[in-house]
């Protein structure tokens, strides 16, 4: 356990518990970016807290007491998977990503990308390293409009592999990517059985964020049964604003229902996100590493996103002979978070978004 002072006075401790809060970020930078962002980025939010909230009730199911995960990545990976497809594929992820069209979706990912991502350091900011890369069978070629998309949009990196006959070399190769882009926090997430001779493409994503706090504080001291605490991160020259934000139920049980609020109002946090200071003498949080990790092609299912783990549902990304097979075989996420008195650090990573082709098609 660890505490922060601030120079406000209040008349008692606000103590944070580290099995009540929920925590999100923010993005504030420059003017012109922010506000095409802002929109976008509060309906991309509202389609991955829905995705939170189915996830939410399968991890408790199995036993997890803690659970994190990066919707911004999920927004890249999905906005990928949009751009590489056509017909009721593009139009039910266009659907749960709030979006009218496929060029919102790539503008909305360039400018993350451009901006969001990228490091502070030079500015005395927060450390931010994104990374993004495609491993594409070497019996394939990315169509040239979809690799523009990669190459300008998402900046990835394209590699060139043998899943056939060397598919434990290339699970080995996504794994020490990992581990080298989230500096260790994440250092195994593809399965030894991940891919095989029906693997086309597998496209990941990483990101690692470190930041430092600052000593200021804000807070909101609502009467709707929870508080919000908002910690930002020094920025130093940096435009961005960086914060953790959480959220505590008043009451030792209540943390279920806040996060039924949260999932289920597309507003509650832009309407409760704290602005004002608040007066607080002191206040504890525990140091703590949180890992979760789970599979999302079953929870997108559930949400009406079928078609692109059917067949014939991506004709925009590989050129072959048999492109008609094409489809998202899993999607991968694993998320590492730890917080002590210095600041954050957290890595993302979702190094399996596998692409296959239907066995039936025989190139």
């Amino acid at each position: 356990m660890f505490h922060l002072r601030n120079l406000f006075q209040q008349h008692r401790d606000v103590s944070l518990k580290l099995a009540r809060h929920v925590f999100f970020s923010n993005f504030e930078g420059h003017q012109s970016v922010a506000k095409v962002l802002r929109g976008s980025t509060w309906k991309q939010t509202d389609a991955f807290l829905t995705l939170a909230n189915r996830v939410v009730p399968t991890a408790v199911h199995k036993g997890e007491s803690n659970m994190i995960f990066s919707p911004l990545l999920m927004q890249v990976v999905l906005g990928l998977m949009t751009a590489g497809s056509a017909g009721p594929s593009r139009d039910e992820l266009l659907s749960f990503l709030k979006s009218n069209s496929t060029d919102e979706i790539n503008y909305l990912s360039s400018q993350l990308v451009d901006y969001v991502l990228l490091d502070g350091t030079p500015n005395g900011g927060p450390r931010l390293s994104a990374a993004n890369s495609v491993w594409v069978d070497q019996r394939a070629s990315l169509k040239p409009s979809f690799t523009q998309i990669v190459d300008n949009v998402y900046k990835a990196t394209s590699l060139s592999v043998d899943f056939a006959s060397k598919p434990l070399e290339v699970v080995n190769q996504v794994n020490q990517w990992a581990e080298k882009e989230t500096a260790g926090l994440v250092n195994e997430i593809l399965p030894v059985d991940a891919v095989d001779h029906l693997t086309r493409l597998v496209f990941a994503n990483s990101l690692y964020f470190k930041g430092v706090w600052s000593e200021k504080f804000n807070a909101s001291m609502t009467k709707n049964s929870f508080k919000v605490l908002r910690l930002p991160y020094t920025r130093g020259l940096d435009r961005r604003h960086f914060s953790m934000y959480f959220f505590l139920p008043d009451a030792n049980d209540g943390l279920p229902g806040l996060v039924e609020r949260v999932t289920s109002d597309s507003e509650f946090l832009e309407r409760h996100l704290p602005y004002a200071k608040v007066g607080v003498r002191e206040f504890r949080i525990p140091k703590f590493k949180i890992s979760f990790g789970f599979e999302a092609s079953e929870v997108l299912k559930g949400l009406v996103v079928v078609s692109p783990f059917s067949g014939h549902a991506l004709t925009e990304m590989v050129e072959t002979i048999c492109n008609k097979g094409l489809f998202v075989d899993s999607i991968f996420h694993k998320s590492v978070i730890e917080v002590d008195e210095e600041g954050t650090k957290a890595a993302t990573a979702m190094p399996k978004v596998s692409f296959r082709r239907e066995s039936r098609f025989h190139c």
